[in-house]
């Protein structure tokens, strides 16, 4: 019996499971047209449940749901769901929020990355840790990248969305007062000595992400090693082996040791290559 696709499943565990259902998610609506670049497929569709995509694009959960099962078991179409609402992230009309006018814009520019097929996940995660009090992330890309209003939200940001053209979206991001950038700062990892095996040592940084939601905690150790100098050692405590974060830190060069350590402790020790 195959299993169905449930709502907290992530769009890259359903695009794994069969390639038509691309095409579904791209027939549903718009705010999938990320999908369509398959380097920002591979990062984006791992930080978005089935759930959340639906909510970012409008429509319906459960009409979503029914028509990607549908594909996945072979089973006749459900009949088209009623118009959706407008999605809550469309592009806004009008001016600028005041919020926004009233900042300086630190500006990220990822369209000829996406281009090329690159993936400016990291860029874009640099470019918001870099944003500073009375200031705004201004990022243009070529579709709207919708997973990140949750991403960045996490860090204690909100947004406004403006399409210029079919292949330029602006996106202004900031946080709206001090406790959001207090919450933010908080969630910077800390260099602190780890547990058991580990000694004090300025050239190890231990962070523990141990009972975060996804896409938390490989949001955080990508932003950590950011910052990593070359010769330290980043510990992630982790509660399993991190998947989706191994061909990340591949991609990027990075070299990494896998220790299981206990059912409910796993440590993976990522350094840059010798």
């Amino acid at each position: 019996m195959t299993t169905p696709i449930r709502p907290d499943d992530r769009l890259s565990t359903v695009l794994e499971r069969d390639p038509r259902l691309l095409d579904t998610l791209l027939a549903a609506s718009p705010a999938f047209s990320f999908l369509n670049n398959p380097a920002t497929r591979k990062t984006m569709a791992s930080l978005s449940t089935v759930a959340h995509a639906a909510r970012v694009a409008g429509i319906d959960a459960d009409d979503l749901l029914a028509r990607l099962n549908a594909v996945l078991t072979g089973a006749p179409l459900p009949a088209a769901a009623a118009a959706p609402a407008p999605a809550a992230t469309s592009p806004e009309a009008g001016e600028l929020p005041a919020a926004v006018r009233e900042r300086e814009a630190v500006e990220c520019d990822v369209r000829e990355a996406l281009r090329k097929g690159q993936e400016p996940f990291a860029q874009i995660l640099a470019a918001a840790r870099s944003v500073g009090a009375g200031q705004a992330l201004h990022l243009r890309a070529i579709f709207e990248p919708a997973p990140l209003y949750a991403v960045l939200g996490r860090l204690g940001f909100v947004h406004f969305t403006r399409q210029e053209a079919a292949d330029d979206w602006h996106i202004w991001f900031w946080r709206e007062d001090a406790a959001a950038a207090a919450a933010s700062a908080s969630a910077a990892p800390a260099e602190v000595p780890g547990p058991g095996d580990l000694e004090a040592d300025a050239n190890v940084v231990v962070l523990d992400v141990r009972g975060l939601e996804p896409p938390e905690p490989m949001v955080r150790t990508l932003a950590a090693l950011e910052s990593l100098p070359p010769g330290a050692t980043l510990v992630q405590l982790n509660e399993r082996v991190p998947q989706f974060l191994l061909p990340r830190l591949e991609e990027h060069g990075f070299v990494y040791e896998i220790r299981e350590q206990s059912p409910d402790l796993v440590r993976i020790f990522i350094r840059h290559p010798h």
